[in-house]
């Protein structure tokens, strides 16, 4: 009985423990979940839903139809009876039909309707793909910045520690006699300050995870954290310098240009649908009738000889020829024409556009890149004072001004070469964006 008390309190605090435990996000689940959540992208799935079902629909219009009714009247006062006399009396009558109709030609106007269609649904999924895109940059931004306050803290609590370690240090100098306890106070400052900073940089970490969590659309900040990934593969890759090649790879990959040139693909059909309507058309109709009659007051014939003696059938072939229809033909091929142009307008401001985005988005990365290399640079030469000063400071030949300088100039420094860094991984992942 003890053991297996035992084992129930082990599977109860080991479950305890992994529901305690912080969900930790990666990059690739960070986006998962936002584009899962978002309700942008839910609309635009709905949207592109009902334009697969106008495509569908447009196919099924190739297709013959059927159709019955079924008609029921009831005659009050004189009614014609079967002999073709008039008599005062009630009757009923009932009558069953089935029809169909099928278009034979109609100007190819089906046909350009169904390549309209399906150049809007391919338009449409070129405009969730842009959306979904969008929540992946957004998501990536805001990734990164909890990275780089990640970062931040680090600092901060080296910065701490280091100045932890020069206080102990400081006190036995002062127990031994050989330094003053005023500059045990002196550090004891410059600690809270550092103290103040970390706070700082903490709340700044905390806000930026919180800003991540809305555009996934959690709630639950608590149990919230990322995982450290590293850049060096980002970096790797480096800059992607611009020429005709490139700028001509994300005009055919770009899902906004894609879905600009579907609507000029859809535009071009829905114009030749319009035209198509100067044509004749042609369509084969066929029906099948029967019915009963039933006068008061009269032997009439059974409901079943009725039936199969009254059915006829008809086939037929409509020739529809457009004369005059108030120009409505001529203003639609009109109009199309018209829209059509705005599109192609549309598509070489998109083209200028984007363009424009990737030569702002590589000179930002170069110059993020070359803050980057002269932060690196500083930092070398400012450690390398700190270690300098730290020397001198332990061997009583610096002040505790002296150091705290030094300190403060690495501590700003360091903040500096990590913002410049996130900032030029944040630039490569916009340019590698725009250009894939």
């Amino acid at each position: 009985m003890m053991r297996k008390l035992f084992i129930l309190i082990a599977l109860c605090f080991l479950s305890f423990l992994s529901y305690s435990q912080k969900k930790v996000y990666s990059l690739h689940e960070c986006i998962e979940i936002a584009q899962k959540n978002n309700l942008d992208i839910r609309e635009k799935r709905l949207t592109h839903e009902q334009k697969g079902v106008a495509y569908q629909q447009a196919r099924a219009n190739l297709l013959p139809n059927l159709n019955a009714s079924v008609g029921q009247n009831f005659i009050f006062g004189r009614s014609i009876g079967i002999d073709n006399t008039y008599q005062n009396t009630n009757s009923l009558q009932t009558s069953f039909a089935l029809s169909s109709s099928f278009t034979i030609f109609d100007g190819l106007k089906m046909k350009h309707d169904i390549e309209a269609r399906k150049a809007y649904l391919a338009a449409s999924d070129a405009d969730l793909d842009k959306i979904k895109e969008d929540i992946a940059i957004n998501v990536s931004t805001a990734f990164l910045l909890v990275l780089m306050n990640k970062e931040l803290v680090q600092i901060a609590t080296d910065q701490i520690e280091l100045s932890k370690y020069n206080i102990s240090r400081k006190k036995e100098l002062v127990n031994s006699g050989k330094s003053l306890h005023g500059e045990v106070l002196e550090l004891e400052s410059q600690l809270a300050k550092e103290n103040f900073n970390l706070v700082n940089a903490e709340n700044k970490l905390k806000l930026s995870k919180l800003d991540l969590m809305q555009i996934m659309e959690l709630e639950d900040l608590e149990d919230f954290d990322i995982s450290i990934e590293t850049l060096d593969s980002l970096f790797e890759e480096g800059l992607i310098f611009l020429n005709n090649s490139v700028y001509e790879n994300a005009f055919n990959n770009r899902p906004e240009i894609r879905s600009i040139k579907f609507q000029i693909d859809a535009a071009k059909n829905e114009l030749l649908a319009a035209k198509s309507q100067y044509f004749p058309s042609i369509s084969l109709g066929a029906q099948m009738n029967t019915g009963y009659y039933k006068m008061n007051g009269r032997d009439n014939i059974s409901f079943n000889s009725q039936i199969q003696n009254n059915l006829s059938n008809s086939i037929g072939v409509t020739l529809n020829i457009p004369i005059f229809n108030r120009f409505q033909v001529r203003n639609a091929v009109k109009n199309m024409n018209i829209i059509l142009e705005k599109t192609k307008l549309n598509e070489s401001k998109a083209k200028i556009e984007l363009r424009k985005h990737i030569d702002q988005a590589f000179y930002n990365a170069l110059a993020a890149q070359s803050r980057l290399e002269a932060a690196q640079k500083s930092e070398t030469a400012n450690r390398e004072a700190l270690r300098f000063v730290q020397e001198k400071y332990e061997n009583g030949r610096a002040t505790s001004y002296e150091l705290f300088q030094a300190k403060n100039i690495l501590i700003q420094v360091l903040g500096e070469k990590t913002q410049a860094k996130y900032e030029y991984a944040f630039r490569l992942k916009i340019l590698k964006f725009l250009v894939k």
